[in-house]
This record gives structure tokens, C-alpha cells and sequence, in this order.
């Protein structure tokens, strides 16, 4: 039984949305939930298959879906799935950037193809979009009013808030896409009402992307390092997505959301907790014994 939604069903009521990765994963259920609130969605992703397959699913639920074959590496493809979309469409409202490439790779054996292939997509691919969906996200462009730009939401990452074991190449790339987003919010909403901000999701269950980066052979030891101790679920990010689409969120400019449980914020706790009253009592007596930290009255 599908989990009700915090949202009204027409929230996104006549808007125009496009979704790039959102044949899979996070991305299709940010498409489906987008569409499920109102919105006329448009997917694009490389593979043919898995892009019909995926607007079958929407328009099963009688949901008003497209696709769009087309690679955001290449410049006349994003231009051309975004003149299809606002063809199709009439407008569009909401660019959802979800393309990605990722994979295990310690530094030593990444070539620098393989680096330069994952900021291609992720980095070049979301700017390349974001470039291509100007004339039509801005004030004034097509089906807009004179006053009101859309909204660009960059799907990225914790990863490089800190560093993460072989990543180096994700981490470079999202650091580009957090970078992307805070320029653009200030740039593109100072002159043109365009919104842009950020989703860093963190493990998500089901998803093609946890099944490469943390296949159930490597599950061993890690869910107590956890705070919410439990993967999130696709419909979280696309929660978080459909916020920054509606009202709610409209005065959200720049900002990358975390959703992830506060996994980034995680270490590994390296005292048990029941030790710790006993470790503190042992080391006041150290202290005391050498009069080190005690006041002079008590000596």
C-alpha cells in the first residue's frame, strides 16, 4: 500500500518538469512523484529500453509522461530534449539534473579517462543543462510570466564534504555540481527569478546506485555507524524534491538539502558507551591523585 503523501495531489498542478537519469533510481521516483502531484514530466536518459519502460510505468497510473533519448554530455542533445519537452509541453517549470556516473576506484587505478568521464556527466552534463534550459527557465521565457523563473534542482552528494574512500572522482565532480548551484542561485536568481538548489541524498535502498557502491558483501559492520540505522528510500529524496518544487519552498535559493539520516556526520565510535562512565572516573582519580586540574582548597 503506497505510503500517503505530506503534499496535496495538485500541488505542482500545470506544471512542466524534466528529469535527466530518471529512467532508474532516485531520479524516476523524483519523476513519478512530480507527476503524481500534478506535473507534466519529461524524462531523459541514454538507453532506449529502460527510458520506455519507465514512462510505461508512469502513464500505467495514467500519469501525463514522455521521453527523451539523449546524453547530457552532448550539447546538442540537451538542447534538443529541451526544445522536445517545451514543445511537448508548452513550458517548463522544473530541471531536475539526476545524471550521474559512479563507481569503486582507488586513486591508483583510476585512469584519468575514467575521472574525466564521471565529471563529463555529473559536472559538465549539469551545467551543460542548466545552460540549455536558460531561455526557457527565466522570466519571460516561453508560457512564463514576466516575473516568475523556474526552479533547477541539482541532484549531488556528501561525499566530498569530508573525503571518502575510493570516490575521488564523485567527489571531485559533486563538489563541481555544489559549486554550480550556489553560483547559479545568485546569478541566475538575482537576474532572472531562477531558484536553483541541490539534493545530496544519502544511501538509498533499491537503487542501482547502492547496489555498485555498496554491494550486500561489503553490508558487514556498517548499519552502527548509522544514526537512523536504516537506508533512506528513493520517495525521500523525491520528497525533499517535491518541497523545493512547491510554495513551501519558494524562497529556498542556493542551498543543497542533506538527506541522508545524518550518515555524513557519522564516525565510528570507538568508545563503547558503557565504558565511558568508568574511563571518566578512573582518569578524575589520575587527576587528583597528581593534584593536576584540582583547586587549591581541596589539596
Amino acid at each position: 500500500m503506497a505510503t500517503e503523501s505530506p503534499f496535496r495531489a495538485d500541488v505542482l498542478r500545470g506544471k512542466a518538469a524534466l528529469v535527466t537519469g530518471g529512467g532508474s533510481g532516485i531520479c524516476f521516483e523524483i519523476a513519478a512523484q512530480l507527476a503524481r502531484h500534478g506535473a507534466h514530466v519529461a524524462i531523459m536518459g541514454r538507453r532506449r529500453e529502460v527510458l520506455d519502460k519507465a514512462v510505461a510505468a508512469l502513464r500505467s497510473e495514467g500519469l501525463r509522461a514522455v521521453g527523451f533519448q539523449g546524453d547530457v554530455r552532448n550539447q546538442k542533445d540537451a538542447a534538443r530534449v529541451l526544445a522536445s519537452t517545451v514543445e511537448h509541453f508548452g513550458k517548463l517549470d522544473i530541471l531536475v539534473n539526476g545524471a550521474a556516473g559512479n563507481f569503486l576506484a582507488s586513486p591508483e587505478d583510476l585512469t584519468p579517462k575514467g575521472f574525466r568521464t564521471v565529471l563529463e556527466i555529473d559536472t559538465v552534463g549539469t551545467y551543460t543543462m542548466c545552460y540549455e534550459a536558460l531561455k526557457y527557465l527565466k522570466k519571460g521565457g516561453p508560457g512564463r510570466g514576466p516575473s516568475t523563473g523556474g526552479l533547477i534542482i541539482n541532484i549531488s552528494a556528501t561525499l566530498h564534504y569530508t573525503a571518502s574512500w575510493y570516490q575521488i572522482h564523485v567527489s571531485a565532480a559533486k563538489a563541481g555540481v555544489d559549486s554550480i548551484t550556489r553560483t547559479l542561485a545568485l546569478e541566475w536568481g538575482t537576474d532572472y527569478e531562477i531558484r536553483v538548489n541541490g539534493i545530496a541524498p544519502g544511501p538509498i535502498g533499491g537503487t542501482p546506485g547502492l547496489r555498485k557502491l555498496a554491494p550486500d558483501e561489503m553490508g558487514k559492520g556498517k548499519r552502527e555507524m548509522m544514526p537512523l540505522f536504516k537506508l533512506g528510500e528513493t520517495r525521500d529524496i523525491a520528497m525533499a524534491a517535491l518541497y523545493l518544487a512547491s510554495d513551501a519552498g519558494k524562497y529556498v535559493n542556493g542551498t543543497t538539502l542533506v538527506v541522508d539520516g545524518g550518515l555524513w556526520l557519522s564516525h565510528p565510535r570507538h568508545i563503547p558507551k558503557e565504558e565511558v562512565k568508568e574511563l571518566s572516573k578512573v582518569i578524575e582519580k589520575k587527576v587528583r591523585a597528581s593534584g593536576v586540574g584540582v583547586p587549591s582548597s581541596k589539596l
